[in-house]
C-alpha cells in the first residue's frame, strides 16, 4: 500500500479503560458521537468513518492507524495546568511525548515514538494524529461512572468531534470545564 492508497475514511477512536473512571470517558464521547451522526437524517450528511474502542497504547495503537489517512483519538489526559473537564482539541504531535502512566509500560513505547518508528518501517500512516482529550484525574479508581465535572462535559467534546469530522476544522482549541474558567497554574 502506498500513500495514495490510504483508506478515505477517518478513523475515529474512543481510548481508554471503561472500568478506570474518567479514563472511559473517550469511550463515552465516541459512544455519543456515534449516536449524533447515526441520527442524521440522511446518510450525505455523515462523515465517512470507522469507529474503535480500544484499551492500548504504544505499538498496538500505532499498528489500528496503518492505512488510514486521518486518524482522530478521543482520550483523558492529565496534565495538571486546567481544571477537570477541560477539552483539548490539537495535534499529537503538540502532546508532550511522556512515557509515564498508562500511555506506555515498560514493555511497550509511547505513541509519538510509535509513529515516528512505524514510518522509518515504511507503514503507511496518517501525516498527523488528531487528539481530543479531556482533563481528568481520577483514572486510576475502579468504577464504570465518570465524575460529574467529566460527565457534563462529554456532550461538549462529542460535538466538537463532530464538528471536526464534519465540517474538518483541524484547529486547536481549549474549552474550559466552565465558564470564565481560567488555567489552574496561571
Amino acid at each position: 500500500m502506498n500513500e495514495n492508497e490510504q483508506k478515505q475514511v477517518i478513523l475515529l477512536i474512543g481510548l481508554g479503560n471503561p472500568i478506570l473512571g474518567d479514563d472511559g470517558l473517550g469511550w463515552k464521547v465516541v459512544n455519543q458521537v456515534e449516536a449524533i451522526l447515526n441520527n442524521r437524517e440522511s446518510e450525505n450528511n455523515r462523515p465517512n468513518i470507522e469507529v474503535e474502542y480500544l484499551s492500548i497504547g504504544g505499538l498496538s495503537l500505532m499498528e489500528k492507524m496503518i492505512g488510514y489517512k486521518e486518524v482522530v483519538v478521543v482520550d483523558s489526559i492529565f496534565t495538571g495546568n486546567n481544571h477537570n473537564g477541560t477539552i483539548y482539541s490539537l495535534p499529537l504531535s503538540k502532546i508532550p511525548n511522556v512515557s509515564s502512566s498508562h500511555t506506555t509500560s515498560v514493555h511497550d513505547t509511547s505513541l509519538s515514538n510509535a509513529i515516528q518508528m512505524g514510518k522509518k518501517m515504511g507503514l503507511i500512516l496518517p501525516k498527523e494524529v488528531w487528539i481530543v482529550a479531556m482533563e481528568a484525574e481520577n483514572t486510576h479508581t475502579f468504577s464504570e461512572k465518570l465524575s460529574p465535572e467529566i460527565e457534563r462535559m462529554v456532550p461538549k467534546a462529542a460535538a466538537l468531534v463532530v464538528s471536526l469530522l464534519e465540517h474538518n476544522l483541524w484547529e486547536e482549541k481549549l474549552i474550559y470545564s466552565t465558564e470564565n474558567s481560567t488555567p489552574v497554574n496561571s
